[in-house]
């Protein structure tokens, strides 16, 4: 079958598609055929079959409305296909604001997000430098020890100076965990080595007796941390 051949059986039996529904369901469609001796639906529709062969253009599908239609069936088929297509317009043009406002709102949160960041940035550096530098140099010197007893306050020493910095970075949670999975990774570059220190802080809290602080263990770990803090300027 040619393409216009296959063209024209599509738009042939969309052509009685429509007929159908001008005859059935259009109000007072049927009723007018009946009372003015017009062809009902199923004299028609034989007549639709000849036409499935042959290739037909949107005018031919108007005029074959207009022409095979009761009195008064095309109009009330045309006045509510108009109504409907005013009403999508409509609905389309509402959708349409709605998701303008909605990118508009969403850029605006982004750009508020940013903002708070960066204060919160300014506020870390702006912290009494001197102090916690020193603070984080007893840490190294705890982590650098021969005791596994010191290697592990170094850890947890770790672990609560983070704790400081994501309160300072206005994340908010009951434990450091939803604090941290309330971090957005666009802003936290190095949130993935917080997340796996506090893991080996866990599991040194969580199990005391495993010998799991071997030297070189304790100083991964502390860059971790260390690489965090720097991120954020809490340490020099």
């Amino acid at each position: 079958m040619s393409p216009d051949a296959s063209a024209g059986t599509n738009l042939g039996w969309a052509l009685w598609f429509l007929s159908e529904v001008a005859f059935k369901w259009v109000p007072g469609a049927v009723e007018t055929a009946v009372g003015t001796g017009a062809p009902a639906p199923s004299d028609v529709s034989p007549a639709l079959s000849m036409t499935l062969a042959n290739p037909v253009t949107a005018p031919q599908v108007v005029q074959y409305l207009q022409t095979a239609s009761p009195p008064g069936a095309y109009d009330a088929l045309f006045q509510r296909w108009s109504g409907f297509v005013a009403f999508s317009l409509l609905i389309s043009l509402a959708l349409t604001t709605l998701i303008l406002y909605c990118t508009i709102r969403m850029f605006q949160v982004r750009q508020l997000e940013r903002r708070r960041f960066s204060h919160a940035q300014r506020s870390v550096a702006a912290r009494d430098v001197p102090k916690t530098h020193l603070r984080w140099q007893r840490i190294i010197e705890q982590a650098a020890s021969d005791s596994e007893q010191s290697r592990r306050v170094a850890i947890l020493e770790a672990d609560i100076m983070l704790n400081e910095l994501l309160d300072v970075l206005g994340l908010k949670g009951e434990t450091m965990a939803d604090k941290m999975r309330n971090a957005d990774r666009t802003t936290f570059q190095t949130l993935d080595r917080a997340w796996e220190a506090h893991r080996v802080r866990n599991r040194v809290v969580h199990q005391p007796d495993a010998n799991l602080l071997s030297p070189r263990e304790v100083r991964r770990v502390i860059s971790l941390y260390e690489s965090v803090f720097k991120e954020f300027r809490f340490i020099s």
